[in-house]
């Protein structure tokens, strides 16, 4: 072989990487979801992905480490959240981040994986840990610095207690009437409290 077309090895090529990663994930968020955090194992993991153990700790490292991985993943979409607050006045900021918080949850492509990594986060200490620090770093502080206000942190905390509590109750609990309550009623409850919590004096 040429050194032109030789690999190194051990090393799959770079499009081979990120499929195996994306693997990884997606077992990953399975077993979490179907098993708890505590259940879970990186063997599993790497048995439903067709991969070795060794490939797992290769990409990811500790089973901690795998977690904190499929939260960030799975919390991309919500990650826009700021934004959704930044786009318009301040008086508005209620029902923008309500409505863009149950616009993830509605649709089922991304609702699956927010599943999965909640119900690891509320049955483990370890992964509601991971879960918190993600969180508050990646979404809560950011939506704090959108609003300039006093207590912001506070604020943005409080608005996404109830939101991320009545989305437990409808997606995760499915409690009645709550879970197949029509949206926008929702919306219209939840939007003025969400609105108090962050701008209210």
């Amino acid at each position: 072989m040429t050194g032109a077309t030789a690999r190194r090895r051990g090393r799959p090529p770079r499009t081979e990487s990120a499929d195996t990663r994306d693997r990884i994930l997606a077992a990953a968020r399975e077993e979490f979801s179907e098993r708890g955090y505590e259940k879970t194992s990186v063997r599993g993991i790497a048995k439903a992905a067709g991969v070795d153990s060794a490939l797992v700790h290769h990409y990811f490292g500790t089973k901690e480490q795998i977690f904190a991985a499929a939260v960030e993943v799975a919390f991309a979409p919500a990650m826009n959240a700021p934004e959704a607050i930044a786009d318009g006045p301040l008086d508005g900021v209620g029902e923008r981040l309500t409505r863009f918080v149950f616009g993830v949850w509605e649709n089922p492509t991304t609702r699956a994986p927010l599943l999965a990594i909640l119900r690891s986060a509320v049955s483990n200490e370890t992964a509601a840990a991971v879960f918190r620090r993600l969180v508050a770093a990646q979404l809560l502080r950011r939506i704090a610095a959108q609003l300039e206000l006093p207590d912001a942190e506070l604020r943005a905390e409080l608005a996404a207690a109830q939101l991320v509590g009545t989305a437990m109750l409808r997606y995760v609990i499915k409690v009645e009437p709550l879970a197949s309550a029509d949206l926008e009623a929702i919306i219209a409850r939840l939007a003025p409290v969400v609105q108090g919590h962050l701008t209210d004096p």
